[in-house]
């Protein structure tokens, strides 16, 4: 009997890896004959490096960076093949990173991730590989573009404040100092979810209340993302506000794409093509085993249990 068990992580309990493994084992305890093929999934979110750097035959490095409120902390990335670079934004700009009573989206910033990014062109990758789930931060990739060398500029032509708040001041954006190694590079966003960037629908909005931000911050947070937006498109020619994912990790997406030229594309599909799933699908299973935390209404939007069945 041919079996391809292939989870996500199971939030706060397992990661994809070990709730293969664990899958694993249960079976052969009853089917010790068994063909069992492991294949830890991820939607962009949690583990996706560890999964495609245990598929990939890549190994994981380190990084010190700049943390969503600033402090510094050690971020890993990790590196397959000769210039692919696997990267998880939560490693430095991560809710997990922030104490509950610390967290405030109206302030955090993504510096940090825009330093992996710089250490991972520093070891030569040029295919980076992006995931942006589990954000601690609501400032549209703001702090990763400045890390990279945009300029964010206040009507005074000063640098603008870290976070969303900074965004609220916004009056120009400059690119002129944009690190060149980026425009011979290719980046890969995978989105967990596709919400764009402003609105009902919106990352304030959606996701903000889940970051510590209440009803008033929220309705700050919306209005410096817009307000970047409108900036985006007088001075880059880029209309960002209703792309796909652009609203994923508090406005990441939609910065990745008008910053780093970066390609928004669905998580698991990204990931499912990097694994050739299809192959080991055409290869005859007998049984599919899939599953993550929780099944809820979320799961039929790009989510690994309903994506592999739909396979």
């Amino acid at each position: 009997m041919r079996i391809l068990i292939a989870p996500d992580s199971f939030k706060e309990s397992l990661s994809a890896a070990e709730a293969a493994t664990r899958i694993s084992e249960g079976i052969r305890r009853v089917l010790p004959a068994a063909q069992i093929t492991q294949l830890p999934l991820s939607d962009g979110g949690e583990g996706l490096t560890e999964t495609l750097i245990a598929a990939m035959a890549g190994r994981m490095l380190e990084q010190e960076v700049t943390a969503p409120m600033g402090n510094r902390v050690m971020a890993r990335f990790g590196v397959a093949g000769d210039d692919t670079a696997i990267i998880e934004m939560a490693e430095a700009s991560g809710l997990n990173l922030v104490p509950p009573a610390q967290r405030n989206p109206l302030l955090a910033t993504t510096f940090g991730t825009g330093e992996l990014i710089r250490a991972a062109l520093g070891q030569g990758c040029r295919h980076l590989i992006i995931g942006i789930g589990g954000s601690a931060t609501n400032d549209g990739g703001a702090g990763m573009a400045q890390a990279l060398g945009v300029k964010m500029l206040n009507a005074q032509g000063e640098d603008i404040a870290p976070g969303a708040a900074g965004l609220l001041e916004l009056d120009t954006i400059d690119m002129s100092a944009l690190d060149p190694r980026l425009s011979r590079t290719k980046i890969s966003v995978a989105c967990d979810v596709t919400n764009p960037l402003c609105g009902p629908r919106g990352a304030s909005r959606v996701y903000g209340p889940q970051k510590g931000a209440d009803a008033a911050a929220v309705d700050l947070m919306d209005r410096a993302l817009a307000r970047m937006a409108e900036v985006v498109k007088r001075d880059l020619d880029l209309d960002i506000c209703e792309l796909p994912g652009a609203g994923a990790a508090g406005g990441l997406g939609a910065g990745l794409a008008a910053f780093a030229g970066a390609d928004l594309q669905p998580g698991l599909e990204l990931v499912l093509e990097i694994l050739q799933f299809d192959t080991l699908l055409s290869a005859g299973q007998d049984l599919i085993i899939t599953g993550e935390g929780e099944i809820n209404g979320s799961s039929l939007y790009g989510k690994v249990p309903v994506g592999v069945a739909r396979r």
